[in-house]
């Protein structure tokens, strides 16, 4: 069985236990406390050496990196290939938006971690980096559904959780960006959809 290495209020292990819970794959949750820094432990860095989360093992495999892990999840457990397609140009397609996931989006994130566990950080410079990703993320949706192909793929996945759980932890409100608002509700209705839970309590 899978073994997911997870904290439950993390955006990145979120992704990964959606597209496990939609493709029903059964796994194995395996709880690290990062608020006390538990990553930084020698045993965790036996698994993972940058001390990051998540972490993934499927037999002899381990894997790190949320988009890697996605990849791999899609390609090996969807037996329909609509999560993560085989052709060079649906899957260059996928690939810019899990960029983005780990890359503009990630400012976001901050901004929730800044806001519920109250890091020290700059708020305002990471809100301003914010908007602008959202800005182009909601022009890109005016005429879409979804991120890219029509459906939901692990593009989708990838980038819901920093989006929906800043919202939730009520760092900004995305009114003012009514097609990543629309898009939010919709991914809530894919078949196999779970909440990351009390988010918004932990602040």
């Amino acid at each position: 069985m899978i073994r997911l290495h997870d904290f439950e209020l993390s955006g990145s292990c979120y992704e990964i236990r959606l597209l496990l819970n939609m493709l029903s794959v059964p796994y194995e949750k395996v709880n690290v406390d990062l608020v006390n820094q538990q990553q930084e432990s020698p045993t965790y860095l036996d698994l993972n050496p940058f001390g990051e989360q998540p972490i993934l093992e499927d037999g002899s495999l381990r894997l790190r990196n949320a988009e890697a892990i996605l990849t791999y999840v899609a390609r090996k457990y969807d037996k329909f290939g609509t999560w993560y397609p085989s052709d060079a140009d649906g899957a260059a397609r996928i690939h810019q938006w899990l960029a983005t996931a780990s890359g503009d989006l990630m400012h976001l994130a901050r901004a929730t971690s800044v806001k519920v566990f109250h890091l020290p950080a700059n708020l305002g410079h990471l809100l301003a980096l914010s908007h602008r990703v959202l800005r182009f993320l909601d022009g890109h949706l005016e005429n879409r559904k979804w991120l890219e192909l029509g459906r939901p793929t692990i593009a989708d996945v990838a980038c819901f959780p920093h989006i929906a759980l800043c919202e939730e932890a009520g760092v900004f409100d995305l009114k003012e960006y009514r097609n990543v608002s629309e898009w939010v509700e919709r991914f809530k209705t894919v078949p196999g959809f779970v909440r990351m839970y009390a988010v918004s309590s932990v602040s």
